[in-house]
């Protein structure tokens, strides 16, 4: 991701607010918005002004639109709303607002959410933080803010984006079946202070009484466990193959070969059932709530 020092902008009122970096290293991503903002310019010099014109009648300053036209900061929905009025584009600018929707997310994550949309079936095992799919926006920020180095405001807001769009999964149709796993610390961690980790102790509450997901926890004096390697996850497809990694296997690359990926459902079936069943793991999260 970009961390070029950038983090604001002056939006509408003069009012600061984050700002949408373009990853360097999303070359497909950067490729979107460089046209996207050739497209504004043209339309913008097309009907007569200059850019702090535009700026000024769309409450945005000069250097916003210098950036977003020469494809170095990504438009906001809003942005393109008021140029494709004020410039007369008659919708053909604003239509350009699904171009950039992908983008705002980092590549990675655009992947890994491309893959989970297709998926009939997903199984995760997570030992050190509560899986994406499942932790509040509360518990992301934390999660996010330890991080080093650290975030920019503007990394900061892209990945949290991301990871809650990850979460329309749960709203599908037809549903996936989906599987977690949860170390019994990740639980236990106040993340985000004592009123964040009551939040996503209801939130795990909430998606595991979902007829389609599966909620286990990993007690932490078990003696036997075949999960010390890390984590593990495998996403299956209606076409019948799959893709799966883990920390402890592989190198941690990514693989669908059916050999590799036996390996790694062994581990996760053999993990979810040493772990409490969905029914007992829900007791203990109730448990653990009404100590909190």
């Amino acid at each position: 991701m970009s961390v070029d020092g950038v983090g604001t902008e002056q939006g509408e009122g003069g009012a600061d607010e984050p700002g949408w970096e373009v990853d360097p290293d999303d070359e497909s991503g950067a490729a979107v918005v460089a046209a996207v903002g050739r497209q504004i310019r043209a339309w913008r010099e097309a009907a007569g002004l200059r850019a702090c014109e535009l700026g000024a009648a769309i409450g945005y300053g000069e250097d916003l639109v210098y950036k977003v036209e020469g494809g170095r900061r990504i438009p906001r929905p809003e942005f393109l709303d008021r140029t494709d009025e004020v410039v007369g584009a008659g919708g053909k600018l604003a239509a350009m607002k699904r171009d950039v929707a992908e983008v705002r997310y980092p590549k990675k994550v655009r992947d890994l959410a491309k893959l989970e949309a297709k998926a009939v079936q997903v199984e995760s095992y997570h030992h050190h933080n509560i899986n994406g799919l499942l932790q509040t926006e509360d518990h992301m920020r934390a999660l996010f803010a330890s991080w080093l180095p650290a975030y920019t405001l503007d990394e900061m807001e892209r990945v949290v984006a991301a990871r809650m769009a990850r979460r329309s999964i749960f709203d599908r149709d037809p549903l996936p079946s989906l599987s977690f796993v949860q170390e019994e610390v990740t639980l236990r961690r106040p993340v985000g202070g004592a009123a964040a980790r009551c939040g996503q102790l209801e939130r795990l509450l909430e998606v595991g009484r979902l007829r389609n997901v599966s909620i286990q926890v990993m007690p932490t004096q078990r003696e036997e466990h075949p999960g010390t390697g890390g984590l593990i996850e495998v996403l299956k497809f209606p076409d019948g193959s799959a893709v799966g990694r883990s920390e402890g296997a592989f190198g941690g690359r990514p693989v669908s070969d059916p050999k590799q990926l036996r390996i790694l459902e062994l581990r996760y079936g053999m993990i979810r059932a040493q772990a409490l069943s969905p029914r007992e793991s829900l007791a203990f999260i109730e448990q653990l709530l009404g100590e909190s």
